[in-house]
């Protein structure tokens, strides 16, 4: 079956990165009506952060993990398993003071982990997530960011953590201008609206 997975991570429940992300959902389901939907609210269910336990049952062998080692990754595994169910993953992230917002940094620390979503060689290392997997990152700020901006930490450090777990069918549409008052925010919107109906017909479908 065809899964799209749906991210949100702002804590305002009508924000930009949700009405978008909520926009492109809403046309993969008229073409997928078969297909599953995942919805991972990261602000309704904050992962949790990263803990001394944590750190140490993700580097016990699995098979010698105690049970209560294996309650600690249990969320972990949840999201993780999300990710590999899912064909499309569409990503709401705003910008919060330059980068991204807290609960998007948990999630991502949650589904970052050895030996699950990446690993280690001679070679340096490796993503284990499935590369054909799409992803689609919409991104929201107040402020205007070209590429290369020492400003923004917020798209590379995306593109950098999702590269490294091996997510790299990446597509970034941003909605910027957010603080230029209501004309350019409105602009920028419906241009963000404009690029993701171009990314629809190569979404995944159904085979």
């Amino acid at each position: 079956m065809n899964t799209l997975l749906v991210v949100n991570s702002s804590p305002r429940v009508n924000s930009v990165s949700r009405r978008l992300t909520k926009h492109v959902a809403e046309q993969w389901k008229r073409n997928n009506p078969q297909g599953r939907v995942i919805e991972r609210d990261l602000v309704a269910a904050t992962p949790s952060f990263l803990s001394e336990a944590w750190i140490q049952a993700s580097y016990t062998p699995a098979d010698q993990r105690t049970p209560e080692q294996q309650a600690v990754l249990a969320e972990s595994d949840a999201l993780i398993a999300e990710l590999m169910a899912a064909d499309l993953i569409i990503i709401g992230a705003p910008m919060h003071n330059f980068s991204i917002s807290g609960p998007l940094k948990a999630w991502i620390d949650q589904i970052v982990r050895a030996g699950k979503t990446f690993s280690y060689s001679d070679k340096g290392p490796k993503g284990l997530l499935p590369e054909d997997k799409q992803v689609l990152v919409i991104v929201s700020r107040g402020g205007a960011y070209e590429d290369g901006s020492p400003a923004d930490f917020q798209v590379p450090y995306l593109r950098h953590m999702l590269h490294f777990v091996g997510l790299n069918n990446l597509t970034v549409i941003d909605a910027d201008k957010q603080a230029f008052g209501p004309e350019a925010a409105q602009k920028s919107v419906d241009n963000a609206i404009a690029k993701l109906s171009q990314c629809e017909e190569h979404m995944a479908v159904p085979a």
